[in-house]
């Protein structure tokens, strides 16, 4: 089993934002999470991560309601990532991805020296060791990010929530990145807005809109030419690309007729 939703709708500032919702990642699998901004990726992966409460469906651990299980339950299990990672306390880099130790900890207990190493380990997969013992506020947009994403790892999750952790990366480190994330042996949503990086590295896709489920499945069978038009309202050309036996996308720009 692994973490899934059944037919979760949730109303934020009185709009429906996620609209019945059901997700059932298999175990081990990359669910990208696709659609426009306002589609309500990042509110359906608030419910996921049980920050918030659906008002109609449910969410679940394995067989547990998410409601019913205490905060620090969860995130010894489930570790997220959000858009927009900060802190006013000056920490180092080792200081923030320490912090996903927190759950594993006693309530009296230190750092054991298997917190070490699972920090150790994180710092390494995400190429920051040269960067550990410098201050959070040096580093940059791309940086902070992946020190995010150590934090998470050093709290070893067997479910991973990504909300668009791409972002401020370079080309280079968005590939590296989501090379790292699909290749953990966890189970992992996340939310992008590149189609190509989905059908690269997710082994199945959601496509969002206006909180709803427009389609589901893997991304060569989702990400159609009439999809891409209708939800994204831009034309595109698909193939499947010959070396990677995977599905790429080009977009068509139409330049406007002038007036």
């Amino acid at each position: 089993m692994t973490l899934s939703a059944d037919r979760v709708s949730w109303r934020r500032g009185g709009a429906l934002v996620v609209d019945g919702v059901s997700l059932h990642p298999r175990p081990g699998s990359t669910v990208g999470l696709l659609g426009p901004n306002g589609s309500g990726k990042s509110s359906l992966l608030r419910l996921l991560q049980g920050v918030s409460r659906p008002d109609a469906g449910v969410v679940r651990l394995d067989d547990d309601d998410l409601t019913g299980l205490r905060r620090r339950d969860i995130a010894r299990t489930v570790a997220a990532v959000s858009q927009h990672a900060d802190t006013d306390v000056d920490l180092t880099v080792r200081d923030v991805v320490r912090l996903g130790r927190t759950p594993h900890r006693s309530a009296w207990g230190g750092d054991s020296p298997a917190d070490e190493r699972a920090v150790e380990a994180a710092l390494i997969q995400v190429q920051l060791t040269d960067k550990a013992e410098h201050g959070w506020h040096t580093l940059s947009g791309g940086e902070r990010q992946r020190a995010q994403i150590a934090r998470a790892l050093a709290q070893q999750p067997r479910e991973l929530l990504l909300d668009e952790p791409t972002n401020h990366l370079d080309i280079r480190h968005q590939l590296e990145l989501l090379a790292l994330v699909s290749a953990l042996p966890v189970t992992t949503v996340v939310a992008l807005h590149d189609l190509n990086l989905a059908a690269t590295f997710c082994d199945e896709v959601m496509v969002l809109r206006r909180g709803a489920v427009v389609a589901a499945g893997p991304p060569a069978e989702v990400l159609t030419t009439d999809l891409i038009a209708d939800v994204y309202e831009v034309h595109a050309r698909t193939h499947i690309d010959a070396a990677t036996g995977r599905l790429a996308i080009t977009y068509v720009w139409e330049r406007p007729a002038s007036a």
